[in-house]
């Protein structure tokens, strides 16, 4: 079982969320709501436990391969990939790019 404040190894693609992170606008004026919902840490961001991904479709694409083309699980349909992506990271097109990702796996 993934649990929602499982942590996620740091890797070369952790890195690019936290270049990334530090040009966003957007994340900036979230954290200064200062409503313990988010929070940045290592120069990564947090938002309601999940890893803020600013807009970046080459980790995106890289995360949603991560999440879908498990072995041990198989291809999940999009309801339950969208809830395994979304344990760990947050961007605002999440729900469409878990859809379009699904829609085009020729394996699904």
């Amino acid at each position: 079982m993934i649990w929602r404040n499982q942590v996620v190894e740091k890797t070369i693609l952790l890195e690019e969320i936290q270049i990334n992170s530090t040009k966003g606008q957007k994340v900036l004026k979230k954290l200064d709501k200062n409503d313990d919902q988010s929070w940045k840490e290592n120069e990564i961001v947090y938002i309601e436990g999940s890893i803020y991904v600013l807009n970046n479709k080459r980790i995106w694409e890289q995360i949603l391969q991560e999440n879908h083309d498990l072995v041990d699980i198989g291809h999940l349909g999009q309801q339950r990939m969208l809830e395994l992506v979304k344990i760990n990271y947050w961007w605002s097109e999440i729900k469409g790019d878990v859809k379009k990702y699904v829609q085009e796996c020729m394996k699904c």
